[in-house]
């Protein structure tokens, strides 16, 4: 019997095991999708060419999709088969990401703007002598009217992004029971000691998919948007120019095929297991118990299941509302949704923008970008993560020493994240935007002051943005604009030559050609970058650290039958209030700092391809700054409140023992009297 009343406590321990790998892996496969969606954010913007804030709706749909159908997955789906709610979320999820990579089936090859190669987006030939090209046609042809520019984006489909912003609510929808119903199951079945030790186990392989999702964007974003169907050969622009766009829709496929695997296991896990730690006082009992007595208890069991299946959802509807008022009642929720609400704001805003940030303060290209996010900060995030899941169980600390911990990881972030603003490199040098053309330092939104007397014969275009890098160490915005009498070489290897403009800053006799694309930073730059980026992944791991003894916090104070609810209200508000609205507020603000506004194919402002570095420095890094300082402020007046807390719970439990005691008192002596008056009737009864 000894041998048999081990196989069940074995199989409800391999389960719980195949739960937890099945979750971790769950949470890879959603991180890496997420995570290659915001690499790929800058890609999106440029292929549909539209501007940040509109990106920011993009982005934000996702959170749309789990405001959509959270409050009730999670009050709902703890009450229902939770393996099997997360398994179809799966597959939802798989269907957003290959909804997301379907626009680029449809729409035709990618046209990029330029005015010195062929173009069927200006009806241009080539022009040998770009300064002397007549190119008040072209300007003419930029500004189409209505009718003909709504016939000409309905051809180019420059709408299609509706099927991004639709894919990505999908996305939100299929994520929504994951964590909520992942995580309760998880700590209603393991040990409570366990439980910090599991979800940091979780977490640490969940950061491994943002590692894999911006990788895969890096990798991506060097390989042209329409690899296989054009000849590379005829493109003039490389990855590093802010008209180059990758295969982002490639990523998507890969990513949807992998949440769609993640899907499989949870079809074949029960909905119910036995409580971690009770499985050995439940095999002691079974051992009285035979064979055909266990198969009758496992038959009731399955009955039981089949019973609480037709529970109507008016039935599980009756407590929906007095549970929510039970939780906001709960001041140290409330508390700490508001906290987290101010946190995650700033958060959403830095990830969503930082490969633009580090793109257009320290002049890397996206590629790179992404490449060292996801290569040095996420390590480091998930070093941090399991550091603080670590230090919670080696030192066995409660609710008031997670929160110490969380509150002095914030802090120390925010202090780092207060310096990293002050490093920086200088604007751009670009010719009449932020140089003027004699080389003196100014910043012009005005499209006007790329015109000068040195380009003025020309007849150019301001509205293209075609870069060349003179060498003089200055950018113009097209060959037209730098004065450009010649140009010999084609595609990528074209050169112009006798460039006015350039020569205006030059001795005569020195070379006053340009070449194709922007010029590079100062040297000093990329000494200034490392120092930033050395900052920023300290940062990282010192912000993660507080993660796990956060999330303690938040499921330690909360009741036992309302943690479902509460994750799942956390996640609604947080996801509604602070991953909706940072995309299209922080894409707003940066909006107002762009210098120079591409052209769409159709006519009309594109995506910004040039900004104003110390603008957009100042905006983003002021934002996620005051953010995170009124977070940690708010974890101060939180920290209070939890100290407070606990100490009326230890003089409430106090004065229960003390009664307690009482009792146990009171009731030694009544039974020492009662033995007494049994003596003294066996004495009697003897005489």
């Amino acid at each position: 019997m000894s041998v048999e009343s081990k196989k069940p406590r074995e199989a409800c321990c391999s389960k719980l095991k195949l739960f937890l790998a099945s979750l971790a892996f769950v949470y890879f496969a959603k991180a890496f999708g997420g995570a290659y969606m915001k690499s790929s954010i800058t890609q999106i913007e440029r292929r549909f060419d539209i501007p940040s804030s509109l990106i920011g709706v993009i982005d934000g749909s996702f959170e749309m999709g789990n405001l959509l159908v959270i409050a009730f997955v999670s009050y709902f789906g703890a009450k229902l088969h939770r393996p099997r709610l997360i398994g179809i979320g799966c597959l939802i999820m798989s269907v957003g990401c290959f909804l997301i990579a379907l626009p680029h089936f449809f729409q035709g090859p990618y046209k990029y703007e330029t005015s010195v190669s062929h173009s069927t987006a200006f009806n241009s030939s080539e022009s040998a002598l770009p300064c002397h090209s007549n190119h008040s046609l072209t300007d003419a042809d930029e500004t189409p009217d209505l009718e003909a520019r709504s016939a000409c984006e309905k051809a180019a489909g420059s709408s299609m992004w509706i099927y991004v912003f639709l894919g990505n609510m999908l996305r939100g929808i299929g994520e929504t029971p994951i964590m909520p119903l992942g995580v309760s199951y998880l700590d209603d079945f393991s040990r409570e000691e366990n439980t910090p030790f599991y979800l940091a186990c979780i977490h640490t392989v969940g950061i491994l998919g943002p590692m894999f999702g911006f990788m895969l964007g890096s990798l991506l974003a060097k390989i042209y948007v329409d690899i296989g169907s054009v000849d590379l050969e005829t493109i003039t622009i490389n990855h590093k120019d802010s008209r180059w766009v990758g295969a982002w829709w490639l990523g998507f496929i890969v990513t949807g095929t992998v949440i769609l695997l993640s899907s499989i296991p949870f079809w074949f896990l029960p909905k119910s297991l036995p409580k971690q730690g009770q499985e050995e006082s439940q095999s002691k009992s079974t051992e009285l118990a035979t064979v055909a007595e266990q198969e009758n208890f496992l038959q009731e069991e399955n009955q039981d299941e089949e019973k609480e299946k037709p529970v109507t959802f008016q039935e599980l509807a009756k407590d929906f509302v007095p549970s929510l008022r039970r939780l906001f009642r709960n001041s140290i929720f409330t508390l700490m949704i508001l906290t987290y609400l101010v946190a995650v704001n700033g958060f959403i805003g830095m990830i969503t923008f930082k490969p633009k940030y580090l793109e257009q303060i320290y002049g890397q290209s996206a590629s790179k970008a992404i490449f060292l996010i996801g290569i040095l900060n996420l390590p480091a995030v998930a070093l941090g993560i399991i550091t603080g899941g670590f230090v919670l169980k080696r030192f066995k600390l409660g609710v008031i020493g997670a929160a110490r911990v969380s509150i002095t990881a914030s802090f120390g972030s925010f202090c780092l994240l207060a310096v990293q603003g002050f490093i920086h490199c200088d604007n751009a040098e670009v010719g009449g935007i932020s140089v003027s053309y004699q080389g003196a330092p100014q910043v012009s939104y005005n499209p006007q002051a790329l015109l000068s007397e040195c380009n003025m014969g020309c007849s150019c275009s301001m509205k293209h943005w075609d870069p060349v890098c003179a060498y003089n160490g200055i950018t113009y915005a097209s060959p037209c604009l730098a004065g450009c009498q010649t140009s010999t070489g084609t595609g990528r290897e074209m050169v112009f030559h006798n460039c006015t403009c350039v020569g205006e800053m030059m001795t005569p006799g020195i070379n006053s050609s340009a070449v194709l694309g922007q010029c590079p930073r100062k040297s000093d730059c990329d000494r200034i970058f490392k120092f930033y980026m050395a900052l920023s992944v300290v940062g990282s791991f010192i912000s993660a650290c507080g993660g796990t003894p956060g999330y303690i916090v938040l499921l330690r104070s909360i009741q036992q039958d309302l943690k479902s609810l509460a994750l799942g209200m956390q996640t609604l508000i947080v996801r509604t209030l602070g991953g909706i609205p940072p995309p299209i507020y922080f894409g707003a603000l940066i909006d107002r700092t762009c210098l120079k506004w591409g052209t769409k194919q159709c006519g009309g402002r594109g995506a910004c391809r040039l900004y104003d570095a110390n603008a957009f420095r100042m905006t983003f890094m002021g934002l996620v700054t005051g953010l995170y300082f009124l977070s940690n402020t708010l974890w101060a007046g939180l920290y209070v409140k939890i100290v407070k807390r606990q100490k009326k719970l230890a003089l409430r439990n106090q004065a229960k023992e003390n009664a307690l005691e009482g009792n146990d008192v009171g009731n030694g002596h009544a039974n020492i009297n009662i033995a007494k008056n049994k003596d003294d009737t066996d004495k009697e009864s003897t005489i």
